[in-house]
């Protein structure tokens, strides 16, 4: 059998020897696109010099999924092999940007093999989830790559995880127009089915909160930044392909809307997720959540100079800055001879990016005297001088 002349690129892109993903990963038989498993294996094969079985795997992957331009990319590879040495990855004369694309897809698909983390690590950035919030999503920028965490009995685990294509100019989003991916902690909106969207979405699309408000108090605009599904044509995007949104294959899309609840499903974007221990994630969250609870007892105490003291200088809500919010609170509990505020559904989210800075969501039953009420609420804590304090408060 004839060997493959390999460079520095091949033995990057082909050198997976770690055992490769099943079809199906934890979570109570939860499935995912097995289009990446086949093309892995067959890198695998072609690393081992076995480029008959290669052959074979790369003509499994184009019958289940014909629109799979780099497996067809792999396969031209194949042919050419019997014949001379290859250089690199795409000798088949594509297009230059194309292969470049084609290039950086297979880069960054292989090098999820090499990045899987331990099964008790989580991303950082989940301090808290309540039982019932089922899943959570978090994506890697640097490595193209989206996460499915489920929240078993409390306690996260990672079920799935799938390539993703982000802005062409990579991430940190700032303005309408610069075709980048927004960092921060999200929420997906709702669901626009594929019959009100033309092709181009794919299998459908899921609208997130951008701006959010702490997008808005940085000065960032822009819209309609959206997790959605690619073309008909086409089985994916290179790495950095869109103008801002986050963009999977139609067949993974597919399988991600499963974990997907509208308005509640918590969805990260981070430069770089960091994984840790689950415990070492929970500790994080103590003194926030200790924070928490100080602010809900003065605001139920009727305390009301302890109760503002959890606001800070910065303070904004949607319609009023601190000394408007003070006036109000002031006039509103001194009209209160009791009241009784009860949380549920509480969640801690750390904002990428922002070590000191994280989105606080719950449901809120307001009992007193004079009114009842329950609300979902959001608000923005933010370290500051050692002490959590409430930056934004506002409807979630």
């Amino acid at each position: 059998m004839r060997r493959l002349g390999v460079s520095a690129t091949q033995v990057a892109l082909a050198s997976v020897l770690v055992a490769l993903p099943s079809g199906v990963m934890g979570g109570g038989g939860i499935g995912y696109s097995d289009a990446e498993t086949l093309l892995l294996k067959a890198l695998r094969e072609v690393r081992l010099s076995n480029l008959n079985l290669a052959h074979q795997t790369i003509n499994e992957l184009l019958a289940r999924y014909p629109n799979f331009r780099l497996a067809y990319l792999v396969q031209g590879d194949l042919w050419l092999a019997k014949a001379k040495p290859l250089a690199s990855l795409g000798n088949t004369g594509e297009i230059a940007d194309q292969l470049t694309g084609l290039r950086a897809e297979a880069t960054a698909r292989v090098q999820r093999e090499k990045d899987v983390a331990k099964p008790e690590f989580i991303p950082s950035n989940f301090w808290r989830l309540p039982a019932s919030q089922q899943y959570a999503l978090a994506i890697d920028v640097d490595k193209s790559r989206l996460y499915v965490l489920e929240n078993q009995n409390g306690r996260l685990i990672r079920v799935a995880d799938f390539y993703a294509t982000i802005g062409k100019a990579g991430g940190g989003k700032a303005r309408e127009g610069d075709q980048r991916t927004p960092f921060g902690a999200y929420t997906l909106m709702g669901t626009i089915s594929p019959q009100k969207l033309t092709d181009f979405y794919g299998a459908g699309a899921f609208p997130i909160d951008y701006p959010n408000a702490w997008d808005k108090r940085q000065g960032r605009n822009g819209f309609g930044i959206w997790l959605h599904g690619v073309p008909s044509n086409t089985y994916a995007r290179a790495p950095r392909a869109s103008d801002g949104c986050v963009v999977v294959s139609n067949p993974d899309l597919k399988l991600v809307e499963k974990f997907i609840t509208p308005g509640r499903t918590p969805f990260i974007i981070a430069p770089t997720v960091e994984w840790v221990d689950r415990d070492a994630a929970g500790k994080q969250a103590q003194g926030l959540l200790t924070a928490v609870e100080r602010w809900r007892t003065d605001w139920q105490a009727l305390d009301t100079p302890r109760y503002l003291q959890h606001y800070a200088q910065s303070f904004s809500s949607d319609t009023q800055y601190i000394t408007e919010w003070r006036a109000q609170k002031s006039a509103v509990n001194a009209a209160k001879t009791w009241a009784k505020i009860e949380l549920s559904e509480l969640s801690a989210v750390q904002y990428p990016g922002e070590k000191n800075l994280a989105v606080v969501t719950f449901d809120q039953n307001y009992q007193s005297n004079n009114l009842n009420g329950q609300t979902r609420k959001r608000q923005l804590w933010q370290l500051i001088d050692g002490r959590w304090q409430i930056i934004y408060e506002g409807s979630a």
